[in-house]
């Protein structure tokens, strides 16, 4: 048997299979919650629009909360024990983890995504605003294009007249993981931390689909707008979209 073959078998295989075991995945979830929380606690924090999200989710019985996929491991650390708050997360290995992460911050779960389960996820989130509880979306989640936003939080405003608000973070001591799709950032316990919040974004009952797509640029330039400040702030060198991925996306197909 050839060495390639050997591997893929013997090795390969089992080892993918133990990692995405339900067990093997709640035990990570476990520890990343546990980091999570201590570098939060030792992270010296400045905040910019955290109250004042935490005001609107109440006056308004709910917000539709839009984060990238890359900043999803701390802004849990920030959500008050009395603002109920559910999220879409993806039924991949990934999202399983981010899953049970949330939970253990007592965010509620949200099984879906843009490529399984769109529309019982799609159902559930409407239903959950509806219940007066908050909404978060990863929009360029599961697997990108980074930091690129979809439609789905702009139908929801529209649908149920919430705002949204996009939030992000950065912390000085930090690792980028420069192969991961979305440039996750592994932050460092006892650094200084900042987190920031656009400003809420209103979509008109009326609004017509060029003017939501209007709404659609002008929430992913929003949001892009306060990641790039953290990281700046923090002296770091921003993440910046992932515009090769973009421009594939949306390059019309050539005729034959």
């Amino acid at each position: 048997m050839k060495k390639t073959k050997f591997y893929k078998k013997y090795i390969k295989k089992p080892l993918q299979k133990i990692g995405n075991s339900g067990f093997v995945l709640q035990t990570i979830s476990a520890i990343l919650y546990l980091y999570a929380k201590f570098v939060g606690q030792t992270t010296r924090w400045h905040t910019e629009g955290v109250e004042e999200f935490h005001r609107l989710a109440k006056e308004n019985n709910g917000v539709i909360l839009v984060i990238w996929h890359g900043r999803a491991v701390m802004l849990p650390y920030f959500k008050q024990k009395d603002l109920p708050l559910s999220a879409l997360v993806s039924p991949h290995r990934d999202g399983q983890m981010i899953a049970g992460l949330l939970k253990r911050f007592g965010i509620g779960i949200i099984d879906g995504s843009s490529n399984e389960n769109a529309t019982g996820g799609a159902l559930d989130l409407m239903r959950t605003i509806k219940k007066d509880t908050s909404i978060c979306i990863i929009p360029d989640g599961p697997r990108g294009p980074r930091m690129h936003m979809g439609k789905s939080p702009i139908y929801y405003a529209l649908k149920t007249g919430k705002p949204i608000i996009g939030a992000a973070y950065s912390i000085q001591n930090s690792k980028i993981i420069e192969k991961a799709w979305d440039k996750t950032m592994l932050p460092f316990p006892f650094s200084k931390g900042v987190c920031k919040t656009t400003k809420p974004i209103y979509i008109p009952a009326d609004a017509t689909e060029p003017k939501l797509e209007e709404y659609r640029k002008l929430l992913e330039n929003e949001l892009n707008r306060i990641t790039h400040e953290c990281d700046t702030e923090m002296g770091l060198q921003p993440i910046l979209p992932d515009s090769k991925s973009i421009n594939a996306k949306h390059r019309p197909s050539k005729r034959k």
